[in-house]
């Protein structure tokens, strides 16, 4: 299905410029305003995975309808049930049939947490553009197209959302928020203010080529760094909003886990396609330790001296035997990473049902809402 594209911006006088004077408003006047060039064609879909969001549910829908109702190309929206048990599944599919068939619901056969949910929804995305955001209404769907437009633009695979005006509590979100996206800079090296914002805007044939995994969404930056240029990635200031329904989902033990998690990225990042090097950098210190035990105390012994009930003859023993498991857990490390990046088609989650809801036709199923 072939879409117009948007009408062409106008582009306003810059904040904190000089006011212009009556002969160049005059000339300016005279002039062909300068226009934006239309985006390239694309067709987005906005990704958002819910949990227990009853009251969120319609609200949610409706709001990325009025945010995109003149969208200028194709889009569709993914809403994914994480295994709800308040009845959200169901209040989302009645909505989704009475607003139109771009809208589509994937529900999940459990709990699977909210990283396992959002790849079930990036997976099923056919967009160009994959937007992904939270449930719960506080990022605000009227920043899409913004993201989109400047993704396009300056040719970036990811532009990321910053919430430079957070509307949470301060000792339960905002300074443990504050704390864990530091480590993560100092972790990682990107430079990002604010990688706990799930509002982001990516070209969908590099986000597809990572794979999430446990509580992973956190760090789609880093893991994006595997197989893009930093360089390709920005992040743009987003509004926030204070939850108005329902209860959050977050609490202090998410930093915690932040911890946890942050500890394999680090590994990912710098020895995901080469662990043999880790183990075998780790298990050769250590066997030259023990070697350099052993050796003292075989000097000592050609001297003369007992050496059979000195601590260090343990020591030097079981270093050994030590730097011998490192090395041959490095090999089995470097066969389990050719298993990984073979298998990456498997999937974290399981689908409850398997509808045309989920997965119309290609040409089918997007918005009619352009101009």
């Amino acid at each position: 299905m072939t879409m117009n594209p948007p009408t062409s911006l106008v582009l306003d006088p810059p904040l904190g410029a000089a006011p212009v004077g009556e002969p160049a408003l005059a000339a300016a006047i005279s002039k062909p305003a300068l226009a934006l060039e239309p985006l390239p064609a694309h067709r987005l879909s906005v990704v958002v995975p819910m949990y227990n969001e009853r009251e969120n549910a319609a609200p949610l829908i409706d709001a990325v309808q009025a945010a995109l109702a003149d969208y200028g190309y194709p889009w569709e929206l993914l809403v994914v049930d994480d295994g709800s048990r308040d009845g959200t599944a169901a209040l989302l599919s009645q909505h989704a049939r009475r607003v139109g068939p771009h809208i589509r619901v994937i529900r999940l056969a459990r709990n699977f947490r909210q990283t396992a949910a959002m790849q079930a929804g990036i997976d099923a995305a056919r967009g160009d553009v994959i937007v992904t955001m939270d449930g719960d209404l506080q990022n605000d769907p009227s920043d899409i197209p913004r993201l989109v437009e400047r993704l396009l633009r300056e040719e970036l695979d990811l532009v990321a959302g910053w919430r430079q005006q957070r509307q949470d509590g301060l000792w339960l979100r905002k300074i443990p928020s504050l704390l864990a996206n530091r480590l993560i800079r100092k972790i990682t090296g990107l430079q990002f203010q604010d990688l706990g914002c799930s509002l982001k805007a990516f070209r969908a044939p590099v986000l597809k080529q990572v794979r999430l995994y446990g509580e992973m969404h956190r760090f789609i930056p880093a893991w994006l760094a595997t197989v893009t240029a930093p360089e390709r990635m920005a992040e743009e200031p987003v509004q926030h909003h204070a939850r108005l329904r329902g209860q959050s989902k977050y609490g202090i033990s998410r930093s915690l886990r932040v911890v946890v998690d942050l500890l394999a990225v680090f590994f990912f990042l710098r020895f995901g396609t080469r662990p043999g090097h880790f183990f075998g950098v780790l298990g050769l210190g250590v066997m030259m330790v023990g070697m350099a035990l052993l050796s003292y105390l075989g000097v000592l012994k050609l001297l003369g001296e007992s050496i059979g009930g000195r601590p260090l003859l343990l020591l030097g023993f079981f270093s050994i035997l030590g730097g011998l498991q490192f090395l041959t857990t490095g090999v089995l490390a470097e066969l389990l990473m050719r298993v990984y990046f073979e298998g990456r088609q498997v999937r974290p989650y399981q689908r409850a049902l398997h509808t045309a809801e989920a997965d119309p036709a290609p040409e089918r199923g997007w918005s009619q809402t352009a101009p």
